[in-house]
């Protein structure tokens, strides 16, 4: 079986909505909406091995942390495990007041009243009803008509109704989904759900949920957002009804079909964290909460410790977060171009200099301290790594701010590591290329012993104890500086004959522990550029080893 040349004979195309004067692509996003987590729910039964109670009751945990305040905590018409956990999550006094928990169940009798049963002592609660009403749902799985699947919605809303007046000790709350929306037609999905809202009579004080699922995403996202206009425009009652979205992620657009969703004037949002769920997964979460929060708009979620978000979710679910995941990934932090770590760095660089918190750091959407993130992994090192990847582990792993024209030459050095070892290079691998090339004595041919500075007249006279091919020599120079003192005494010492284009300094460190680093660019004779670094506590004498290790690169 291969692909079809053309695949228009077996597949097509997903209609139109009939919307000509849609008003959701000029809207923006400027507060969040209700979150829902499914992940205990749809989360769980997509599992290879659902979650026992203890990976549950962590998860249920963790996101009340995150402040989600409705949590969809399982199916308890699916077996014993379901119900004996609701039920106990429920008398733990383990929910807190403001958060409300919510099961699922379809529409049977049997099934809605041990749902009920399960949350019996709630303060309060969500029941979610919901039956398909698509034409392949009715046609292959039910073999039923419009009147008899609308029929079924009708005696589920009843029950709700029912169960509710006979369990008067928690606050009910219901919610309906005409399963495959995304794939029925519109006016007969507003149909069904008008007449469960003629059952149930709900109230601007006291709506109704709608969830209009994608439970199969079959269209691009703006086809789902125009669907959920249409909804929301010709609903009865329309002040009576929350909107949720319960998007699937089929096609790989299911955040952004949310996303359009909110645009098109949904008020709900359910889904999981890092989108687990049946087939390719539910909409993410943390990715729509975060996009709102790179936008200005405070999602009402925390993932201030996205690292702990992620181990809690790695450990319940038995799936890894993928490292290229929307803003929890190992690695979506991590440059390791060139120009994308000589930009990061120029940003960062930026950044110090700014009078106030905007965010403005190329290839950084976000913040990754935001998010409990260190900047140690923003920039890493291998062979397609540049000057300013090198530069950045230096900075932030040894305090070293290399000057530009020394940060390209030392990155040759690191170039030629990474090739030989064909692998990413870890900040020590870095700093011991750097130390080995510019600043260890051993093996090098000119070492400092000793040294002491004198003036005579208006030269400067550098007297000092080095160790020369091996051999411990006393050596002076004059110049006009120090530096310039200490060349002179290596050109009549045998050393190479240098002229100074460039020097800098900097602390490295503060009060009685800080060291001071030197670096410099000296010209040779033949026009070659030489240069060095030298670290110590004083900052002559940080000078005249770099001077010495500029000398030693020749």
């Amino acid at each position: 079986m291969t692909m079809l040349r053309d695949p228009s004979v077996k597949y097509s195309p997903f209609p139109q909505v009939p919307l000509a004067d849609r008003q959701w692509p000029s809207r923006t996003i400027t507060q969040p909406p209700i979150w829902l987590s499914t992940d205990l729910r749809d989360g769980n039964q997509a599992l290879i091995d659902p979650m026992d109670a203890e990976k549950k009751t962590r998860f249920f945990d963790l996101l009340v942390r995150c402040g989600l305040k409705e949590i969809e905590v399982g199916f308890p018409a699916s077996g014993a495990t379901d119900f004996d956990y609701i039920q106990n999550l429920v008398r733990s006094g383990r929910i807190p007041d403001d958060v409300t928990p919510q099961v699922l169940t379809q529409a049977r009798a049997d099934l809605i009243r041990t749902s009920f049963d399960s949350l019996q002592g709630a303060r309060t609660a969500i029941v979610h009803l919901y039956n398909a009403v698509s034409p392949a749902w009715r046609r292959v799985v039910f073999n039923m008509e419009m009147p008899q699947i609308k029929q079924i919605a009708i005696d589920g809303a009843k029950q709700l109704r029912d169960n509710a007046a006979r369990l008067p000790g928690t606050d009910w709350r219901f919610e309906y989904s005409p399963e495959t929306f995304s794939t029925a037609e519109l006016d007969f999905s507003i149909e069904v759900c008008a007449a469960v809202m003629d059952v149930l009579q709900p109230t601007a004080d006291k709506p109704i949920i709608l969830n209009l699922p994608a439970t199969v995403e079959a269209a691009t996202p703006n086809i789902y957002a125009d669907q959920i206009e249409y909804f929301a425009r010709h609903l009865p009652n329309r002040e009576a009804a929350l909107i949720s979205l319960h998007t699937h992620n089929d096609r790989g657009t299911g955040v952004a079909a949310a996303e359009l969703g909110l645009l098109a004037g949904a008020d709900r949002v359910e889904g999981c964290l890092f989108g687990n769920g049946e087939r390719t997964g539910n909409t993410c979460l943390v990715t729509i909460a975060l996009n709102m929060y790179t936008q200005g708009v405070d999602p009402g979620l925390d993932f201030s410790d996205i690292d702990e978000v992620i181990a809690t979710v790695e450990y319940c679910n038995n799936i890894p977060v993928h490292p290229r995941h929307p803003y929890g990934g190992e690695l979506v932090y991590t440059a390791f171009s060139g120009s994308h770590q000589d930009a990061i760095k120029k940003g960062f660089a930026a950044r110090e200099r700014q009078n106030d918190e905007k965010w403005e750091v190329p290839y950084l959407p976000i913040d990754p301290a935001d998010l409990g993130r260190d900047y140690e992994a923003v920039i890493r090192v291998n062979s397609q790594s540049g000057k300013g990847g090198v530069a950045w582990v230096l900075e932030q792993d040894k305090g070293l701010k290399l000057p530009k024209k020394m940060q390209a030459s030392f990155s040759h050095v690191v170039q030629a590591l990474a090739d030989q070892t064909s692998r990413e290079l870890a900040a020590d691998d870095i700093w011991h290329a750097f130390e080995a090339h510019y600043l260890a004595s051993e093996a090098k041919r000119f070492q400092l012993v000793d040294w002491s500075e004198s003036h005579s007249g208006p030269d400067r006279i550098f007297a000092g104890k080095l160790t020369i091919d091996g051999q411990t020599r006393s050596v002076s120079g004059r110049g006009n500086g120090l530096m310039s003192s200490v060349i002179a005494a290596l050109g009549e010492s045998g050393g190479p004959l240098m002229d100074i284009v460039d020097y800098s300094e900097h602390a490295i460190g503060h009060g009685s522990d800080a060291q001071a680093a030197a670096y410099v660019e000296c010209r040779t004779a033949d026009g070659r550029s030489l240069f060095g670094c030298g670290l110590d506590t004083d900052v002559a004498t940080a000078s005249v080893r770099a001077i010495l290790s500029a000398a030693n690169g020749a």
